[in-house]
């Protein structure tokens, strides 16, 4: 009895794979040019792959950020504000 419903349940998700093939093979046939958010075309900017974001390390915790969201501050990368204040403050009290 288990075996059966085994075999049943692989039917179907055969089944249901072969037909989702189906349909994104279709799609791709046709040229995707359903509705938007469907896979249709792309515009150029998606053409174009981007180069990723160079990430910096932050001078007082060593963690690595994105470049576009560090702080720069006397020639040194931050994680957050909070961290430039301190390295400053620091820096200000060894003096």
């Amino acid at each position: 009895m288990r075996n059966l419903l085994l075999l049943i349940l692989l039917f179907i998700a055969g089944s249901w794979v072969s037909r989702k093939l189906r349909q994104a093979q279709e799609r791709a046939n046709r040229g995707g040019g359903g509705a938007p958010g469907q896979g249709g075309p792309r515009p150029s900017a998606a053409r174009t792959p981007s180069l990723p974001e160079p990430m910096v390390r932050c001078a007082l915790c060593g963690v690595h950020t994105p470049k576009g969201d560090a702080v720069e501050a006397g020639g040194d990368y931050f994680c957050s504000r909070e961290h430039a204040a301190r390295h400053a403050a620091a820096a200000r009290d060894a003096q």
